[in-house]
């Protein structure tokens, strides 16, 4: 197998779950630029859904051409065929703000009433709280926990929806007298504001589907310096996990399409507090 565009395809998938599942059984024998782009696509599905040919293949590290013959190898018409698999995911899976209410119109009727959004945003958080007392193991909270405990400073990265948990754990952690810095990557300084950090500190990454990527970025930026790194995220294909030293599973449910944060709330509590639990122990 010389060549990418050699390799033998059985079936073209036409949504991203089979395309990810193909792409997984079959990038350990890609060659080397195909294995760095398919890292890049599951690490990036906003991007690939969205960008430019040109601005892809520079984020990715690959020549233009590579976005080609990537999606040709794996049995589409070209790099548009591929794409368009990505903007329907996102399309489906987060419709935008009006898609999203009208949605909630359709399902209610013409006007929504108060007291249904309020059940129905109720009734997601409440599963997204028993979700995450499930995914969330005991052992690996812990790990979590003295990994942060053992940190002279906490930076905490989350940026977009999941903003206001990292704010919080700000809050929390300054009220309970542990060290952090809340990266707010205002005017792109997110790589300045984490320079500072050394083996000693601990970052505290948070990011759902579709991931930020200036979160997974800063996050594979502290682990290449050995600055160890605590995930919340939604799925072990997060791009957050090759950096983290230790995640936590979070799986928010939602109510029209808006995901409730209820549980990465909580979880963030149970971080902050355990975290300076540990800490007095000392």
């Amino acid at each position: 197998m010389a060549d990418g565009s050699e390799m033998a395809v059985d079936a073209i998938p036409d949504d991203y779950e089979g395309f990810r599942t193909l792409l997984l059984s079959r990038r350990e024998a890609m060659p080397k630029r195909l294995k760095q782009l398919a890292s890049f696509a599951l690490a990036h599905p906003e991007e690939m859904a969205f960008g430019t040919v040109a601005g892809i293949a520079e984020h990715a590290g690959v020549q233009p051409s590579t976005l080609v013959r990537f999606a040709k190898s794996l049995g589409y018409e070209g790099f548009s065929h591929l794409q368009q698999l990505f903007r329907d995911r996102l399309r489906e899976r987060f419709p935008d703000y009006r898609e999203r209410l009208r949605g909630l119109r359709e399902a209610e009727g013409h006007h929504v009433h108060a007291v249904s959004l309020l059940d129905g945003f109720t009734a997601a958080a409440a599963v997204s709280l028993e979700r995450m007392r499930d995914s969330v193991r005991p052992e690996e909270l812990s790990r979590a926990i003295e990994t942060l405990a053992k940190a002279d400073t906490i930076y905490l990265l989350g940026a977009r929806r999941v903003f206001p948990v990292s704010a919080y754990c700000a809050y929390a952690f300054g009220k309970l007298g542990v060290r952090a810095i809340l990266i707010d990557h205002i005017a792109q300084l997110g790589p300045e504001q984490l320079a500072t950090a050394t083996k000693r500190d601990a970052v505290l990454a948070i990011s759902f589907t579709p991931y930020a990527p200036v979160t997974a970025e800063l996050s594979a930026l502290a682990a290449r310096r050995d600055i160890p790194v605590v995930a919340i995220t939604d799925s072990a294909f997060s791009p957050l996990v090759p950096s983290a030293g230790v995640w936590l599973e979070v799986a928010e449910s939602d109510f029209g399409a808006f995901r409730s944060l209820s549980a990465s709330f909580a979880l963030a509590m149970a971080l902050a507090v355990g975290t300076a639990e540990k800490r007095a122990e000392r």
